[in-house]
């Protein structure tokens, strides 16, 4: 897969379905793959923290989650065909696992919102295996009772909703310890629409690049996050074409 440098995070020019055919691929290959979705914050907390951009560029597979990287793209004059959100690859993703015998676990969100995550998900993926649910709130001392939870579960894919940058995190420092994960995506809020306890913003703003303005209209507390959207337009503009595209 081709990818783009963007500001020092590799990510890979794929389409929505393209990405969910390498995800269903990596299902048949018996190794761990971790897949991300990086949106513009994202971008820029790697590119303020190597740590951050290793985890990232360790990725199996790197999507844009995220108009601006689809635009950063363009400006370093390696378009990506289209914005490639964790939400809708994992809808695709989940059409496709309902039809095998694979088993999927749901990491995340507050307690109770991945088992109503899992009941939604029954009713729209008939003959989809969920094999178990686990909040994601935890402490330290917690996390091997997790993983053996997980590993015991059967599950061989894994969707982790903490945000950004935890999720990354800590499918990095676990990835040796998940026996049975095939891939394990990072999919932030997405077990939230999942379960009914958060909107998506409304199609016209997704397609017009503009959902980020309906989700600071909806929770105007984000203000602070979404300065970094300023901030990675200039970056790209001024120092993105020091980095190397192919570097990756």
């Amino acid at each position: 897969m081709d990818k783009v440098n963007i500001l020092g995070v590799g990510v890979d020019m794929v389409t929505i379905d393209e990405a969910a055919r390498q995800i269903m691929e990596f299902m048949e290959e018996e190794r761990f793959h971790s897949v991300f979705t990086p949106n513009s914050e994202i971008i820029m907390r790697a590119y303020r923290d190597a740590a951050f951009a290793d985890i990232l560029n360790g990725a199996d597979l790197l999507t844009a989650d995220g108009i601006g990287v689809v635009y950063a793209s363009k400006i370093l004059k390696k378009p990506i065909k289209e914005r490639a959100a964790g939400f809708d690859i994992a809808k695709k993703v989940l059409a496709d696992v309902s039809a095998s015998e694979h088993k999927l676990f749901l990491f995340g969100g507050k307690p109770g919102v991945a088992e109503k995550a899992r009941e939604n998900l029954l009713n729209d993926y008939p003959g989809l295996k969920i094999a178990g649910t686990r909040n994601g709130y935890f402490g330290e001392d917690e996390e091997d009772a997790i993983i053996n939870e997980i590993n015991e579960s059967g599950a061989d894919m894994i969707f982790v909703c903490l945000g950004a940058p935890k999720q990354e995190q800590w499918i990095d420092k676990n990835k040796d310890k998940l026996k049975n994960i095939r891939v394990a995506m990072g999919i932030g809020g997405s077990l939230d629409v999942f379960a009914g306890t958060a909107e998506r913003a409304p199609e016209f703003f997704c397609k017009t690049g503009l959902e980020w303005f309906y989700r600071l209209c909806k929770e105007p507390w984000r203000i602070g996050r979404m300065m970094d959207l300023p901030k990675f337009a200039a970056t790209v503009i001024t120092k993105g074409g020091k980095f190397k595209q192919d570097q990756f």
